[in-house]
């Protein structure tokens, strides 16, 4: 009897909500449509970061 284990990888919610609060917290202080860009690249790249220094080769 053989068990399927299920690798479906769910990376890609870091990457969004990096993105999306990023955007969030710029608007907010900011108040700008620039900034808020800007605040969705730099979330995005705190996201990319959570995912690949901490969080790399722990199994769920």
């Amino acid at each position: 009897m053989t068990t399927q284990e299920d690798n479906n990888s769910f990376d890609w919610v870091y990457y969004v909500l990096g993105l999306v609060f990023g955007i969030l917290t710029a608007a907010i202080i900011s108040g700008g449509f620039l900034w808020s860009v800007l605040g969705g690249i730099i979330g995005f790249i705190f996201g990319a970061i959570f995912l690949n220094a901490i969080v790399k080769g722990r199994e769920y």
